[in-house]
Order: C-alpha cells, then sequence, then structure tokens
C-alpha cells in the first residue's frame, strides 16, 4: 500500500505523538517486522535497533541519557516513501544548547520500516548526556 503524501504526514506526527505519550504498543502497531533505527557510530547511543520494539528501545535509551522536555518539528519534507523531520530537542536544563537534527524515515506498505537520524552537531547532545551524568 501506498500512502499518499497527506498520510505520511499524518503518520509521522502520530509516531511522535505516541512515543512520547509512552504507548508503545500503538507505536510497535506502526512499525514494520524488520524495522530499523540506526544511530551513528559517534554517538553514546550508537548502533542498530531492530523489530517492532527497536524504537522503545531507542528511546528509553536516549531518554535515559538526557533530560527532554520538547521535541519541536520545524519542517516535514516528503517524498514518494520517505520523510525528513527536522527537529530542535530541548533539555529540561535552558542553560544547555538545543540539539538540531534531521530524522529520515522510510514507509512501506503504510507503515515505517528505518529511521536513521542525523545531527546537524552531536556537541549539544553530547553535552547534555553530560549534564545528566553529573546530576547522578
Amino acid at each position: 500500500m501506498t500512502m499518499t503524501r497527506e498520510e505520511i504526514a499524518v503518520f509521522v506526527d502520530r509516531l511522535y505523538a505516541v512515543c512520547g505519550a509512552g504507548d508503545w504498543e500503538a507505536a510497535a502497531a506502526m512499525l514494520t517486522d524488520d524495522f530499523v533505527a540506526i544511530e551513528a557510530d559517534s554517538l553514546p547511543m550508537a548502533g542498530e535497533y531492530r523489530g517492532k520494539n527497536g524504537l522503545r528501545e531507542l528511546f528509553e535509551t536516549v531518554m535515559g541519557m538526557v533530560d527532554v522536555v520538547a521535541l519541536d518539528r520545524a519542517a516535514l519534507p516528503i517524498g514518494d516513501d520517505c520523510a525528513i523531520a527536522v527537529l530542535t530537542m530541548r533539555f529540561a536544563d535552558p542553560a544547555l544548547q538545543p540539539a538540531e537534527l534531521c530524522e529520515m524515515m522510510r514507509f512501506r506498505d503504510g507503515l515505517c520500516c528505518k529511521i536513521k537520524p542525523y545531527y546537524f552537531d552531536p556537541s549539544p547532545f553530547l553535552a547534555a548526556v553530560e549534564a545528566k551524568k553529573a546530576l547522578a
């Protein structure tokens, strides 16, 4: 099943909403069985997160490292089977610079099959990791 651009936009917003709410059953239902999220080797959450619970595993890993209070989407360019969410990750400590990133998402048969984040500059995220460690 091919998704329209409008369907992709609604899907992306819903996926962020259910993940933010911790509704992992709904999130898993939006992913293919062979879903993969891939984080760069230069980040502390590096690696591949696979399967219907892969996104939950990644989310819990990241949220265990940093205190995120908002994930703001500025834009959502959409292709035939993909979208790129342009995001700003805001941290609980207002002294920390927000992290700017894009998440490339691929879709197949009405479900998300891949997410690959790209950080413009990973240093704000890494600073947030260190700030949380310092509080522990």
